[in-house]
């Protein structure tokens, strides 16, 4: 996951630094409270830097920092003391309740417990730069605006302009003055008593001279918005999420506090279109990339289906809409294909020409397909099946009419514009597609995994079609998919090796690296019967299987680096798709072998798997080791111990045929109880599974549904004996 073609590393916001998320509005902070413009933090709405500078002083000292909580994702609350002058114990108790919404709301709360008055004067040092999320991230705003700022009775108001764009921020303090850059007010503090004081700061934007709330041209005043943060809304969001979540008596504290957060992170990821509040989707991941992402948003939503399918939906309608109409070269946007990722800040085309919406991705496109098949079969409603089924066709239009270049069959991928990603897969670092010799891969290249996804997308597709009594269009893509089958088991398998190719490289040899793409291969179900023991051999390898997860690049090959970004290190949702392949072709221990090294992982990670870690042995590093960089929370990471708890249970609706399988395989002498688990609308059910006596319970089902406690058969094979009528 990379914002277009930047570097994947951010300068430290400092030890100890607190971030708070709301929707793609996120805040970061030093430990203390405060923001700083020289490091990456401050607020930012619409991945513009709204709050760069925000410093508290009491009687002209800075706060020393005790302690820092975030009980909610979009509130926090600092506890800081104030150094007096003779370095005695300070008799002064600073707290902090700051509230990220539509705006930013901090409540300080001065506590004086000396035996006398305290005189005290509370100052807020306020400035802003309205720098683009990216120039934050990388450490180099180089865009000035114009500003002013000015005095409206309590106000502050900051104005800027740069290029036609118009920002302000009105700060407001109540009974405050400005004096300088900052809000001050004084107040005498009893013996033993307390005072408060609220600051409020409200972005206001203004893009091209004009806003939905008034008009600003060059030169001119913004007109004053006398609006307040909604607090209600964030709380609310939050409050009907946690409702809404399964609960797990898994006989294990440390499995059920990894999944607890997991459902608060994912809950926290949020992020809501304006224009259709009901509709949820997962940002990528916190805190610089707090936006949709097709394939990161896609991959989120579809593994943690367990705890909330309607992720799955909003994301797939917010993704239609956006679906690529014509070619631009610019964007690399073309008729069909699905986005790589959206950015709102002003200056993005820095990053792409001008342009906050950029196209290149060769696999959002088929993971689409893919995950409205998904969907489909959970149980999702005709109507809503119908209504994206133009866009899953133009999807499969795109994979044969630009995703496939050269009519070979497979997805190629090759930037348009030097400005867009190198490598257009999950691993989109510009080293991330190498030979076993380390030697870089020449476009246009095909990734093992991106035809992997077009052959679900096929059969998703033709699965949908035989639901609709369309048997034209569901031949026609069970074929599809079984003609990809063939090629690609012919032309990505190395026979010497064992394993598949990670890519075809731009003169069709086979880029032979040994890699995790090709778990993404058992999953989807590709791969051919005979080849998949090898495969897994290799995966669960010594070069491969850390004892946490499954490196990205074998240990044995030329770019190998555990402390690299895609050449080495143990992505989790890379890992819990290898164990959900494994588990798919029946290979049960490694699949338990590999989910319990990452579940063990995460509690090492204080219950929350990272985006990625370092590909240490664990034999070596009895704790896994953490990448420097890693977002934390994010989305697939976040989502892959929910992906693990299904696949353990193989866990496997099909209720376009009124199906449920369930073959628990837990680990002996466990009982398991996952209550409240959404399905097939608006049921919920409680699934109780105790492995001393083999006994599967599931309360709720529908009385239409069957329970079918086994392995599900592959899609092939379920579309094979529909059409035969269940004779073969």
């Amino acid at each position: 996951m990379a914002g277009w073609n930047s570097d994947n590393l951010a300068g430290s916001a400092g030890p100890g630094a607190v971030t708070l998320l709301e929707g793609s509005s996120f805040c970061i902070s030093a430990a203390n409270g405060d923001m700083s413009a020289g490091r990456p933090q401050g607020a930012f709405f619409n991945d513009t830097r709204f709050i760069a500078e925000w410093s508290l002083t009491i009687n002209g000292h800075p706060i020393e920092p005790l302690s820092a909580a975030t009980p909610e994702p979009y509130r926090g609350h600092f506890v800081g003391g104030v150094r007096s002058s003779d370095r005695a114990d300070s008799t002064l108790l600073v707290e902090r309740e700051r509230i990220l919404s539509s705006g930013l709301t901090e409540k300080v709360t001065v506590r004086n417990y000396s035996r006398a008055p305290f005189p005290c004067s509370i100052a807020m040092a306020v400035d802003t730069d309205f720098a683009d999320l990216f120039e934050v991230k990388e450490g180099h705003v180089s865009r000035r605006w114009k500003q002013r700022r000015r005095v409206e009775g309590d106000h502050l108001i900051l104005e800027s302009e740069w290029k036609g764009h118009h920002h302000g921020m009105i700060i407001t303090c109540p009974g405050a003055r400005v004096q300088d850059r900052a809000m001050v007010s004084t107040f005498t503090i009893p013996a033993h008593g307390k005072c408060t004081w609220t600051i409020t700061a409200m972005p206001q934007e203004y893009l091209g001279g004009t806003g939905a709330e008034g008009n600003a041209r060059p030169g001119s005043e913004l007109p004053l918005q006398e609006k307040i943060p909604d607090h209600v809304e964030p709380f609310r969001r939050i409050t009907e999420w946690r409702a809404a979540m399964p609960v797990a008596d898994l006989g294990d504290d440390a499995v059920e506090k990894v999944i607890r957060r997991s459902q608060e992170d994912l809950g926290s990821l949020r992020i809501f279109n304006r224009d259709h509040p009901d509709r949820a989707v997962v940002a990528a991941g916190a805190p610089w990339f707090m936006a949709l992402f097709g394939r990161d948003s896609l991959f989120a939503s579809y593994m943690s289906l367990l705890l909330d399918p309607s992720l799955a939906l909003g994301t797939l309608r917010t993704l239609a809409d956006y679906q690529g109409k014509e070619v631009n070269p610019l964007t690399e946007e073309e008729p069909g294909r699905i986005l790589h990722e959206v950015r709102l800040g002003v200056s993005t085309g820095e990053a792409l020409a001008g342009h906050g919406i950029y196209y290149g991705t060769a696999d959002a496109t088929p993971l689409f397909v893919a995950a409205l098949g998904e969907l489909n079969r959970w149980g999702l409603e005709n109507d809503a099946v119908q209504e994206l089924l133009p866009a899953a066709d133009r999807a499969l239009a795109w994979i044969e009419n630009y995703g496939d270049r050269d009519g070979d069959g497979f997805v190629e991928y090759h930037r348009y514009t030097d400005q867009g990603l190198l490598n257009q897969g999950w691993k989109d670092s510009w080293d991330g597609i190498n030979f076993a010799d380390g030697t870089l891969a020449e476009p246009p290249i095909a990734l093992c995994e991106v035809q992997a996804y077009s052959y679900s997308a096929y059969l998703g597709r033709a699965l949908i079609a035989l639901t609709n009594g369309d048997t034209d269009t569901a031949e026609i893509c069970a074929a599809k998919a079984a003609k990809l089958k063939e090629a690609f088991n012919e032309a990505f398998w190395l026979p010497d090796r064992g394993y598949f190719a990670i890519a075809l490289d731009r003169d069709k040899k086979p880029v032979d690296a040994l890699a995790s793409n090709m778990g993404h291969c058992l999953w989807t179900g590709i791969i051919d019967q005979d080849k998949a023991a090898s495969v897994a051999e290799h995966l669960m390898s010594p070069q491969m299987f850390t004892g946490w997860g499954i490196r990205t690049l074998s240990s044995d090959m030329g770019a190998y680096n555990p402390a690299s970004y895609h050449n080495g290190s143990v992505w989790p949702h890379d890992s819990a798709l290898v164990a959900a392949g494994l588990m798919r072709y029946g290979f049960v221990e490694e699949a338990q072998r590999l989910s319990y090294g990452l579940l063990e992982a995460a509690d090492h990670f204080g219950g929350r798997l990272p985006e990625l870690f370092c590909g240490l042995d664990r034999s070596n590093y009895p704790v896994p080791v953490p990448y420097p960089a890693s977002c934390s929370p994010q989305a697939w990471a976040s989502a892959a111990p929910v992906h693990l708890i299904r696949l353990l249970l193989r866990f496997d609706p099909i209720l376009i045929w009124n199906e449920l399988w369930l073959a628990p395989a837990l680990p002996p002498g466990t009982h398991f109880r996952l209550e409240n688990v959404p399905f097939a609308g608006q049921a919920r059910l409680t699934i109780d599974v105790d492995m001393n006596s083999n006994s599967v319970i599931v309360e709720g089902l529908p009385n239409h549904i069957n329970l079918r406690l086994g392995t599900r058969p592959p899609l092939a094979d379920l579309f094979r004996l529909t059409r035969s009528g269940g004779k073969e």
